[in-house]
């Protein structure tokens, strides 16, 4: 009789192991894939940034989300008067794109206006053709700028304008990683060198 309690009590515990082995593995398939490339916290999660946008590309196309982000792709938000930042950070992500090329990942960097009003398709073609012969000018009407702007939770805020047609623009200044069957992944701050982002997108791109 003890010797079938002893054989039951092992069942159990076996049973046990198999149900709380069960569950850790099958917990699992909720782990965040790309854990070992992120080096950002997004509250909440990376689902709060990103979604659907429609713009206008430099070309005068009417472009969405879908159009946009058909491969991995940096999207900075900013403007073609903006004295210094915008077109430094533009060039940054610039340079990332071209050591991921070298590497063997095409990535499509993207910059979108947040000043509509100046930023006419025309204008964004010349800038970004400066920048990169493959960077993409986004631009639109204040309402699809702010759709998208919203999207990605970024901030930005003309200055007075008057009869200045210098005026500035305050602005967030992140770029984010976004990838075609993920949506957004990460983001940059200024200070990432273009090595730096070079290599956590390509981390990205290989756990994707």
């Amino acid at each position: 009789m003890t010797r079938l309690i002893a054989i039951a009590a092992a069942v159990i515990v076996v049973l046990g192991l198999g149900a709380t082995y069960y569950m850790v593995t099958a917990g699992r398939g909720d782990a965040d894939q790309f854990a070992q490339c992120r080096a950002s916290n997004v509250a909440g999660g990376a689902a709060q940034i990103g979604g659907p946008f429609e713009l206008v590309s430099e070309t005068g196309e009417t472009v969405t989300d879908k159009d946009v982000i058909d491969q991995p792709t940096l999207i900075y938000f900013g403007y073609t008067f903006c004295p210094d930042v915008c077109p430094m950070d533009a060039a940054r992500n610039a340079e990332a794109v071209d050591i991921l090329e070298e590497r063997g990942d095409m990535v499509k960097p993207v910059f979108i206006s947040i000043d509509p009003k100046r930023d006419t398709p025309e204008v964004m073609a010349e800038f970004t053709d400066y920048l990169h012969p493959r960077m993409l000018g986004l631009t639109g009407s204040e309402e699809q700028v702010r759709e998208a702007s919203k999207a990605y939770r970024t901030f930005f805020q003309a200055r007075d304008e008057g009869d200045d047609e210098f005026y500035l623009v305050d602005h967030s200044t992140m770029t984010y990683l976004s990838l075609p069957e993920h949506g957004f992944v990460e983001f940059f701050r200024r200070d990432a060198t273009p090595e730096q982002m070079a290599d956590r997108v390509q981390c990205f791109i290989e756990a994707s």
